[in-house]
């Protein structure tokens, strides 16, 4: 007969002050109400239990990744990276406590002592060897604008526009920078970009835990920032926004950020860029998390839709804009590789789908192809594009 474990045998000070150091604050606050658990995207997926209500005691106890037995071990690495950081938990705790910063003290932890998902560890090698996830040369980052004449970035210049590494070398989503680049162009705004001096931006990384490498990245970044003169940046990936907006003024750095869907929102409303070309489709938005919740950006990109001749903008009844369900690409989850019943992009897209929409329209380069790749793995082939490419369409 197995003897039960005494839970006083468990509860470890060193990792629990471990973790507070690494970010995990809020813990005390917690009062398990498990308000969390309900608003969690794994919630509605409904095969695999996620009680995240239960992280903060542990954390407080440090029993957090602290067991010694491999299989208890395992079961516990898999959790803290089941999190994808969407912050509608945040979104929905009564006292505001940042479970995702929780896991991401854990999961600093974890690969302090290399102890976490191996996929993550070859994206980590990845960016921290040739600046990308994808495992691409740096020299190949400019290649989605090879025939559009966008010219490199120099000081004077009012934008530089940072593609992410997902819209710079996935050739699904690289048409996606294209889009961004033609209207810029039309419009006639000055904007370069960098080539091979960017390096991801380093947020998705962060999130995974790795922050030494994710300071290499963002000082590499900085330093190529400061050397070119760059003063305002346009992004298309909201991961890129919240990476320059929110964490690089930790290192001291100063420079204006814009998402493209507020760009292009301005555009449109100052006449610069006229839509004229009808898309008659019935289009429903997506709200990507980082855009949204993290980063309170809902209208502009819904403005840019409603300016286009006959389209037809849907919602999702009950989950859109602060309740929008996530993709599941966030901290690390587009390259996880979860079994096809435990997606929460499945959940999102059937969704999306019921609204009866010809096309879901995204404004993230991760929801683009999550929802994309997870559409066609369930046998709906429902177009997914980038407002951009919408835009694009309609006045190119």
């Amino acid at each position: 007969m197995n003897k039960k474990k005494n839970i006083a045998d468990q509860i470890n000070p060193e990792i629990r002050d471990a973790l507070l150091e690494m970010g995990a604050d809020g813990i005390y606050r917690c009062y398990q109400c498990g308000k969390c658990a309900g608003t969690c995207p794994w919630f509605p997926v409904g095969t695999y239990d996620f009680p995240i209500f239960r992280l903060p005691l542990e954390a407080a106890l440090g029993m957090i990744a602290s067991s010694e037995d491999k299989d208890e071990l395992a079961a516990e690495i898999d959790k803290i990276y089941r999190c994808v950081g969407c912050e509608a938990c945040v979104d929905q705790c009564p006292h505001g406590i940042n479970i995702p910063s929780i896991f991401r003290a854990g999961r600093r932890l974890l690969v302090d002592f290399g102890s976490y998902p191996e996929i993550l560890k070859s994206t980590v090698r990845k960016i921290h060897d040739v600046g990308n996830p994808v495992g691409e040369p740096r020299e190949k980052r400019s290649d989605w604008a090879r025939d559009l004449n966008v010219p490199v970035f120099e000081p004077g210049m009012e934008f530089l526009y940072f593609s992410c590494c997902i819209s710079s070398y996935d050739p699904r989503v690289k048409s996606v920078a294209r889009a961004v680049a033609g209207i810029l162009q039309k419009a006639g705004i000055s904007f370069g970009i960098l080539q091979s001096e960017e390096s991801c931006c380093g947020e998705a990384i962060r999130r995974i835990g790795s922050e030494t490498v994710y300071e290499e990245v963002a000082k590499a970044n900085t330093s190529a920032f400061e050397r070119n003169s760059v003063a305002k940046v346009l992004v298309n990936s909201p991961h890129c926004y919240t990476s320059f907006k929110n964490d690089y003024p930790e290192l001291g750095v100063k420079f204006d950020v814009l998402h493209i869907s507020e760009h292009l929102s301005d555009l449109i409303e100052s006449g610069a860029i006229k839509p004229d070309k009808e898309f008659a489709k019935k289009v429903v938005y997506h709200d990507p998390c980082a855009l949204g919740r993290q980063n309170d950006i809902y209208e502009a990109p819904r403005n840019v839709l409603r300016s286009i001749p006959g389209l037809e903008l849907l919602e999702v009844e009950n989950f859109n804009h602060g309740l929008s369900v996530c993709c599941g690409a966030g901290s690390g989850g587009l390259w996880m590789e979860w079994d096809k019943d435990e997606r929460i992009a499945g959940v999102r897209v059937t969704q999306l789908i019921d609204t009866g929409a010809d096309v879901i329209a995204v404004a993230c380069p991760y929801c683009l192809q999550m929802l994309e790749e997870t559409a066609k793995s369930m046998g709906h082939d429902i177009p997914v594009m980038d407002i951009a490419e919408i835009l694009a369409e309609s006045c190119l």
